[in-house]
């Protein structure tokens, strides 16, 4: 009978420390970070965004795109080839929404809604412009194409770490639309169309 009460007592006492040290071993340590639950949002790795440019009352020119990140990876030539049709961003295409017309790099371009694609070469890249819109950014159909329109390369000082796409305001309804990444900047100037610029081709 002693000999019992003894053995559940030991037992008892070793259940105790195992869970002590089973504590002890999940408990946070300085400057450890718990993982995330299963139902915290995951981080979007290229997130949309919007950059829009007001050219008078009620009309404007913007563009949804996604942008991704660096994140230690080569670009340029790496994972954007060169002399390929790339999407211009990340996941669903790059749209582009005009309320006027426009010439952009001296091509006319009619309001309305466009997707952008762009080939990219080391010594200069090639805007597509494409009626198709709505898609998923690799479902390019070529058959498409509005126009292709030759894009100015110049080189960054300063790395940029995410994708970023601007429309930089210039005199009298003109401006400029720019692409950089990495140490690349793509560019072309863009303006409001006179109307006999953006009559219908025969």
């Amino acid at each position: 009978m002693v000999r019992s009460i003894a053995l559940r007592r030991g037992l008892a006492a070793a259940a105790a420390l195992a869970a002590v040290l089973a504590t002890d071993a999940g408990a946070q340590r300085p400057g450890q970070q718990r993982p995330p639950a299963a139902n915290q949002p995951r981080q979007v790795l290229s997130p949309r965004d919007t950059v829009s440019l007001e050219l008078g009352t009620g009309r404007r020119v913007y563009i949804d795109y996604g942008r991704p990140s660096m994140r230690g990876r080569r670009i340029m030539g790496g994972l954007v080839p060169y002399g390929r049709v790339w999407r211009t961003g990340a996941n669903a295409a790059t749209t582009l929404v005009t309320d006027v017309d426009l010439e952009l790099g001296g091509t006319a371009v009619p309001r309305g809604t466009y997707t952008l694609y762009t080939i990219p070469t080391a010594s200069g890249w090639t805007l597509i412009v494409n009626r198709q819109t709505g898609q998923w950014g690799t479902q390019y159909e070529p058959a498409r194409d509005f126009a292709r329109i030759p894009m100015r390369v110049s080189r960054l000082a300063t790395p940029v770490e995410q994708f970023t796409m601007s429309l930089e305001r210039g005199r009298a309804g003109a401006g400029t639309l720019a692409l950089s990444w990495e140490n690349t900047r793509a560019w072309l100037p863009f303006r409001v169309a006179t109307p006999a610029a953006t009559r219908p081709r025969r």
